[in-house]
């Protein structure tokens, strides 16, 4: 579980800030401005970040589910620990606004987020993080 303190800094992708257009399958139309914040696996494993798999499909408040806020406080919304990297995994790959992967856009579009860019999530207590772009 992440304790305040810890913390991550992760580079940002074209696929991850354009996941709803950049896509390598046509598994379903694309969606403009639908994007995610990665989280690398190591970081994952370290923080114990898990995704449905490793929650038994129940939201849990450190475990997969996240109040996260912006350092500047134009961001605020729960964060959801999602996805996998292979089936099965119980670590999560990825964060973005629960049943909503657009609602991240409005800051990475307000922050000027471009691929290249480095961006650090870091927790104030086992259930509160805060992302900021470097």
């Amino acid at each position: 579980m992440a304790n305040a303190g810890d913390n991550y800094t992760v580079e940002l992708k074209e696929a991850h800030l354009g996941w709803g257009t950049y896509r390598h399958t046509n598994s379903r139309p694309p969606i403009p401005e639908e994007c995610y914040l990665p989280i690398p696996r190591n970081e994952a494993v370290r923080l114990s970040l898990l995704n449905s798999n490793g929650t038994s499909g129940m939201d849990i408040l450190g475990k997969n589910i996240f109040h996260c806020t912006s350092d500047d406080g134009f961001f605020d919304a729960m964060f959801k620990a999602q996805g996998c990297s292979q089936g099965k995994d119980p670590y999560a790959k990825q964060f973005s606004v629960d049943n909503d992967l657009r609602a991240l856009n409005a800051w990475y579009e307000h922050v000027g987020a471009k691929p290249g860019d480095k961006v650090r999530v870091s927790w104030n207590s086992p259930t509160e993080l805060v992302i900021e772009l470097l």
